[in-house]
């Protein structure tokens, strides 16, 4: 019974969830979940970038959210927390977009 005791203090002082890391995370996967379907369908680049936004544009949605509430409560202005929010979602569709063209390179 003694041994319960500290665990159950331990998960009651564990902190919140992360929500820019679980939106990174399941914006990431959502990404990366395109590229296997879109190579089957011989997509285009174009077309592949539609794709992401139609299939993952809820979980875009929700981690620019999440970037910018965290952003905007350290301090940072509603302007600079969308700029940084922004930025963070095309390095991901950047990335993304390179692997896919590397991709569709004749090797």
């Amino acid at each position: 019974m003694f041994v319960a005791v500290p665990l159950v203090m331990m998960l009651a002082a564990a902190p919140a969830a992360d929500p820019v890391g679980a939106g990174r995370k399941a914006y990431s996967q959502c990404l990366s979940a395109q590229i296997q379907p879109s190579l089957e369908k011989k997509l285009a680049l174009g077309d592949f970038q539609s794709a992401l936004k139609a299939k993952c544009g809820d979980k875009e949605a929700a981690f620019r959210a999440a970037i910018v509430a965290d952003d905007k409560s350290s301090g940072m202005s509603e302007q600079e927390a969308q700029s940084d929010a922004n930025d963070q979602v095309s390095e991901y569709m950047d990335k993304i977009t390179a692997e896919y063209e590397d991709y569709l390179s004749p090797a």
